[in-house]
């Protein structure tokens, strides 16, 4: 454990919800606004804090989604960090392949790993390290925008009673991560939202991120309430309307729909399925 890179940074008991407003602000009013509150070094403090439960509930994916943010702004502590956390696991499976890649991350940043550490290391692939939370998912955080968007899901969700995840994996289904997607149907921004939907939820700007995001999350939440915690009902509901659900007592004949459902309880199913989503 490298304590030592988070030395300097703030540890404050105000941290948190500072932390939380900045990132907020960063979609609200642009990165340039919000980046003097959102230093990688903070973000990295903040990760620490959800690795060691410092003040706050132990929550793994969310130090890996902030560390990742902040390697991806080009912090070498974070990259440090992430590669000592995959190669002990603490709370996953250990992978020394990805350890290896995020510790030579680290060392390209000014980093300096033990040396017989990085020797008895194995080969890596180039190119930029996965992101990979505590089940083994890939989270496909190429770069800094994304990471910022999907914090900004980690700090919105728990409002509206969601699992972080499964709002993750409703924005990569929908949208790929695109404030600005529109498909044929007329839906729009992060969580395709259709203008009645959108109007339905307090929405005046689907391509507004948080604005989206809240609308969407907040229909999300209606729907599981409305199917009684069924995820797959839920999510059917989602992209083909909860009418269509009600009509025909369950998933409709959709092909989308059914391509839709299966491919997010695909990559989220399986990581919360013991836990009660309502």
């Amino acid at each position: 454990m490298l304590m030592s890179t988070a030395s300097g940074m703030f540890r404050g008991r105000l941290a948190y919800p500072l932390l939380r407003l900045a990132v907020a602000l960063c979609l609200l009013h642009g990165a340039a606004y919000a980046a003097p509150r959102l230093a990688p070094a903070d973000l990295t403090d903040q990760a620490l804090r959800y690795l060691h439960a410092e003040g706050v509930a132990r929550d793994l994916d969310r130090a890996v989604v902030y560390l990742c943010a902040a390697a991806r702004k080009g912090h070498g502590p974070a990259a440090y960090e992430l590669g000592w956390l995959y190669l002990q696991g603490r709370g996953m499976p250990g992978d020394e392949v990805l350890a290896a890649a995020w510790l030579r991350e680290a060392q390209r940043l000014g980093e300096q790993p033990p040396e017989r550490l990085m020797a008895s290391l194995p080969p890596s692939t180039p190119g930029s390290p996965a992101c990979v939370s505590a089940n083994g998912t890939d989270l496909q955080l190429d770069d800094a925008r994304r990471a910022d968007l999907v914090m900004v899901i980690h700090e919105l969700a728990p409002q509206f009673d969601l699992d972080p995840a499964l709002v993750l994996e409703v924005v990569r289904a929908e949208s790929n991560f695109n404030p600005r997607a529109r498909s044929h149907k007329g839906a729009l921004g992060l969580m395709q939202l259709i203008p009645a939907t959108a109007k339905r939820f307090g929405v005046k700007d689907p391509f507004e991120p948080l604005q989206n995001l809240r609308g969407g999350m907040a229909y999300l939440r209606w729907l599981l309430q409305r199917f009684d915690g069924d995820l797959t009902l839920t999510l059917a509901g989602y992209n083909a309307g909860e009418a269509a659900v009600e009509r025909f007592g369950g998933i409709p004949p959709y092909a989308e729909t059914q391509a839709y459902v299966g491919q997010i309880i695909q990559r989220y199913g399986k990581q919360r399925q013991d836990e009660p989503l309502i």
